[in-house]
């Protein structure tokens, strides 16, 4: 037992088995239990911190031990020096990692509770990602003893030539980037595109924003330039409440007075109990038109968002018709009078 014990090989694999399990033991005992509490907590950035070095531990405990299994007997000193090497470029690529997690959920935080919107934009978290990501690259090739000087010169040179054989590229992720920086339409908005596309932003990516119509759900992919570039209408900013207007016309023989009244009970009595209507603001009537056959005027009503405009319209005009109806006040049909070549005329209704 002893000869086996001082066998350098079993002392080797001794101490690689015993980072595993400190490294197991660390990852589902103590991380895990800490993450619990951290859940019990109203403060999401030590959820994020948690959740970002999960895993970084057992590396470097396996790491560790496997640099001390170096360290047992006499070794060949071109592995020695080349799995210390291999077991440096894991470390710091592992810290690296560790590093993009944290930067990529802190920017999604930071963004999310400046925005006001679920979550930050691809294009923001993965920009911030890969200049972590590279400075990174860069300290690991420093401790392997690269120098750099001459990679980030012909980086510079070949980021030339990238650039100008991807300038639609280029052009989109930069577009991507002023969309953000403007803060004039972010994720959540509803917009409309003076191109005709309208619907909810879901993302900002590299090349595009993609936008999910409404009331279909469809995605559409939108090029950035083109969205940096187009007259945009945002229905959900500087606030998502809105107003929503009826044209609705009466008979020239109503008493406007007393159709103003009751087309104010209907949409109070429709804004207080459809959801989606806003109780607060005061529908507005007002009159506009002489028609050719209706004295015509504007409802308007305030929804609380784009999508509360279809169920308040909806049962505000089934409302009117029937108060309407009950009393007495007409909504009439289009009138036109024909005059006939032989001298005699005809009325016809709806025409």
């Amino acid at each position: 037992m002893t000869e086996l014990l001082d066998n350098p090989w079993v002392q080797r694999l001794g101490f690689v088995f015993g980072g595993f399990v400190l490294g197991v033991l660390l990852e589902f005992v103590i991380i895990r239990r800490i993450h619990k509490l951290a859940e019990q907590t109203r403060f999401k950035w030590d959820d994020m911190l948690i959740g970002s070095i999960r895993g970084v531990g057992t590396i470097w405990l396996v790491a560790g031990g496997l640099y001390l299994a170096l360290n047992v007997g006499t070794l060949d000193p071109l592995l020695v020096n080349t799995t210390r090497s291999v077991l440096m470029v894991i470390v710091l690529g592992s810290a690296v990692i560790a590093v993009m997690r944290v930067v990529g959920g802190a920017v999604e935080m930071v963004s999310g509770r400046a925005g006001g919107a679920i979550k930050s934009p691809t294009l923001v978290v993965n920009l911030a990602r890969i200049a972590v990501g590279v400075l990174g690259l860069f300290i690991i090739l420093q401790n392997l003893g690269i120098d750099i000087t001459a990679l980030i010169t012909a980086l510079g040179i070949g980021g030339i030539a990238i650039a100008l054989a991807l300038q639609d590229t280029l052009g989109n992720l930069f577009a991507g980037v002023q969309i953000i920086l403007s803060r004039q339409v972010r994720q959540g908005n509803y917009i409309c595109l003076s191109s005709g596309e309208e619907g909810w932003v879901t993302d900002v990516k590299g090349r595009n924003t993609t936008i999910q119509t409404f009331p279909d759900g469809n995605l559409v992919t939108v090029p950035n330039s083109l969205l940096a570039s187009s007259i945009v209408k945002n229905f959900s900013m500087p606030r998502k409440a809105l107003w929503v207007t009826l044209e609705v016309g009466v008979s020239y023989d109503s008493d406007l007075e007393h159709v103003e009244v009751v087309a104010l009970e209907v949409a109070k009595e429709v804004l207080g109990e459809v959801d989606g209507g806003v109780a607060g603001e005061d529908p507005i009537v007002r009159y506009h038109t002489f028609g050719d056959s209706s004295i015509n005027f504007d409802m308007r009503m305030m929804v609380r968002e784009f999508q509360s405009q279809g169920p308040v319209k909806h049962e505000f005009i089934k409302r009117l018709h029937q108060r309407f109806n009950d009393e007495g006040i007409e909504i009439p049909f289009p009138i036109r009078t024909v005059m006939m070549a032989g001298g005699g005329e005809s009325t016809v209704e709806g025409g």
